[in-house]
């Protein structure tokens, strides 16, 4: 059978599916009978990592191999270590450290090897320190290693000067472009999806980059505008899938990819940083598909025919170290377990990593946005520029995106969530469900709330309107959609992979952006709505020349910055999100909205009685909405907002004359500058 599903993926030009769990037990069944090369690849490199249920077969198998519990002529109890160090973290961690203690000296070696590369050890740390305090060199060993970096160190750095093969794709490239929403159902099956990378926007995209894989570089995806629209980590993986490279032990997942563009947009470019990716935004006019370009990163520089064709500056400063350590998520990971290596055993700071540039402190006053991300971060405020990992106190998983952050839970070898609160909707397959997504609908929600998430039922509703019900004022979140966009409190929205590391974590990584500052004074005119004031931002930006419509050489003084929006305190918190939701389309970061206690008041006694009715119809996690429910009674009991400083510091301050507007704003289809 598996060998017909072989057959039949490739006459999709795709790799099999990963082995489910039924299908790594019935291997390891064979494996016991006659091991040949064929079922001990399957075994190492077909079985997902982390915390997925083939992945705990798959570990207890080579636990028991490597402790004498059972003898495979093929495998040796140390290879047995050797295959569980590729397993990135989760159930394969606890027998590595029993290793430790081995009587077999190989086994132990082996499991000093692979446990220096092991990232996701979480509690486990403990375990290691108790066996380095009880005087097992090899504990010890282990915890040397990781104080010294050597997890990061032993990786190659980035390169001095990188030769790509252009595959350029003019104009604006948004995400819909790189993954259809036609084939939302596919986005958990990477290879099966990037077959759909550009199939509506360019002749023969797939063939075009098989061919320039000829010439013996890797191909950089380069765009004039890159990214823009929805928050889709499928986009990126698309791209990877195409341009980058395998992930030893990790199924159907490719890492690396240079990725150029005049302008990527900012939730395109961070997913970029996670997934291992180089992204640079430069002047891209002299690149057409096809060019041979040699860029210098570390000067700033790219070059054609010898010459200097365009000049950049990187950024943030760390890029290489996410580039050398795979990627964002996995350096914070490897950072933080660096640190508490070192804590224990009393050395300082570590020196193996760069340090992120940090603005000058102007001693003006904060914006709103300054200030809360301040207080996520146990700051006052934090400057345009600087490197915070705020708290994440909500966190939004939808169902398009779900079945990825679910395998990217899986791979952080995460059992539970340490953000307050996370939730998931299934808004947008509720209608018509393909049958995968039926599936999904029943395995999705227990697999959320078993981790102390809040599963929503399909047809409850759509992922924006529900979690702005669950949101504390002056908190910071985040959402796997571009219109996560909370009107209390502020949101940055990402792709799965950051959206799952916020919700495992609690925090996220975030380079504070600036802020671009509207005003909208005057009274409203007869006849106008919300939708006239959503549109009249642009309208008025490109009078001052802020905005272009043209997207070549585009000029947008909102991407990827903070709007925050004033001079409407009044307006109840939905019709806040109007305006808020549509900072989306602005290419915004972020946004938030000044409003009045009244209106925020009002919202919150109302989200009270919601989630606690939730409670009384079953929904789970009962306990993560009850915690909820007790944090926004107490906000009721002392109703406070934070409000920005009068000498707060903005990019640009556009203003708006209500007055002015008398007749009704309309932008194009889909063009909504």
């Amino acid at each position: 059978d598996y060998k017909a599903h072989i057959a039949e993926r490739e006459t999709l030009g795709v790799p099999p599916l990963p082995l489910s769990a039924e299908q790594t037990a019935e291997l390891i069944e064979l494996i016991k009978v006659d091991c040949t090369d064929e079922l001990l690849d399957l075994l190492q490199n077909r079985v997902p990592p982390g915390v997925d249920d083939a992945a705990y077969v798959k570990a207890a198998f080579l636990n028991d191999v490597a402790a004498g519990n059972t003898t495979v002529a093929a495998i040796a109890p140390e290879a047995a270590v050797s295959m569980l160090g590729m397993m990135l973290g989760g159930y394969n961690v606890k027998p590595m450290i029993d290793a430790l203690s081995s009587s077999d000296a190989a086994v132990v070696a082996e499991a000093v090897a692979s446990l220096k590369k092991t990232l996701l050890v979480y509690d486990a740390f403990n375990d290691v320190q108790e066996l380095h305090k009880a005087g097992n060199a090899a504990a010890t060993e282990v915890m040397t290693s990781w104080a010294n970096a050597e997890w990061f160190t032993g990786k190659d750095a980035l390169a001095e000067e990188i030769t790509v093969t252009v595959y350029k794709v003019p104009g604006e490239t948004n995400t819909d472009d790189l993954s259809p929403a036609s084939e939302a159902f596919t986005r958990s099956d990477i290879p099966l999806h990037a077959n759909a990378l550009l199939v509506n926007t360019m002749d023969k995209p797939l063939e075009t980059i098989a061919e320039l894989k000829k010439k013996g570089n890797q191909i950089a995806y380069v765009g004039d505008v890159v990214g823009t629209g929805s928050s889709r980590k499928s986009g990126v993986n698309s791209v990877q899938w195409h341009m980058g490279v395998d992930i030893p032990g990790v199924p159907n997942k490719r890492t690396g990819g240079v990725v150029l563009g005049g302008i990527i947009a900012p939730i395109f470019f961070a997913t970029c940083e996670d997934s291992g990716a180089l992204p640079l935004e430069l002047d891209v006019s002299d690149m057409e598909t096809g060019d041979v370009v040699t860029i210098f990163p570390y000067k700033g520089e790219a070059h054609k025919d010898g010459k200097c064709i365009s000049t950049f500056k990187l950024n943030p400063n760390t890029i290489t170290d996410e580039v050398r350590a795979g990627g964002r998520i996995p350096l914070i990971i490897g950072r933080g377990l660096t640190s508490k290596a070192r804590g224990v055993l009393g050395l300082g700071a570590s020196e193996a990593f760069l340090t992120a540039e940090q603005p000058a402190d102007t001693g003006k006053g904060f914006t709103l946005a300054q200030k809360m991300v301040g207080k996520a971060s146990g700051l006052a405020g934090v400057r345009p520029g600087m490197y915070v990992e705020p708290e994440m106190s909500t966190v939004g998983s939808q169902d398009t995106t779900g079945p990825m952050t679910r395998d990217e839970i899986k791979e952080l070898a995460a059992l539970g969530f340490n953000a307050d609160l996370v939730m998931q909707s299934f808004c947008h397959t509720a209608a018509y469900p393909k049958p995968s997504d039926v599936i999904m609908h029943h395995k999705l929600p227990e697999f959320i709330s078993n981790r102390s998430g809040v599963a929503l039922r399909p047809g409850d509703g759509v992922i924006h309107s529900w979690l702005n019900r669950m949101v504390l004022p002056d908190t910071v979140g985040t959402g796997a959609d571009s219109h996560t966009r909370f009107p209390i409190g502020i949101s940055f929205p990402g792709g799965s992979g950051v959206v799952a590391f916020a919700g495992v974590t609690g925090s996220m990584p975030l380079t504070m952006p600036e802020s671009v500052k509207v005003v909208f004074k005057g009274e409203m005119q007869p006849g106008i709505t919300l939708r006239d004031l959503v549109n009249a931002i642009p309208y008025v930006a490109i009078q001052k020349g802020l905005l272009t419509v043209p997207k070549k050489n585009k000029v947008n003084v909102f991407a990827g910055r903070i709007l925050e929006i004033e001079g409407l305190p009044d307006l109840r918190a939905e019709q806040a999100f109007e305006l808020s939701d549509a900072s989306a389309e602005r290419s915004a970061a972020a946004c938030t909205v000044l409003l009045n206690n009244d209106p925020v008041e009002e919202y919150l006694k109302s989200n009270v009685v919601l989630l606690e009715s939730m409670i009384k119809d079953g929904y789970e996690d009962s306990r993560t909405l009850q915690r909820r429910v007790d944090k926004m009674n107490e906000w009721l009991a002392n109703p406070t907002l934070m409000k920005p400083d009068a000498d707060a510091e903005y990019a640009e301050v556009i203003e708006i004359d209500l007055n002015t507007i008398t007749e009704p704003i309309l932008c194009c289809p889909n063009d909504p500058d």
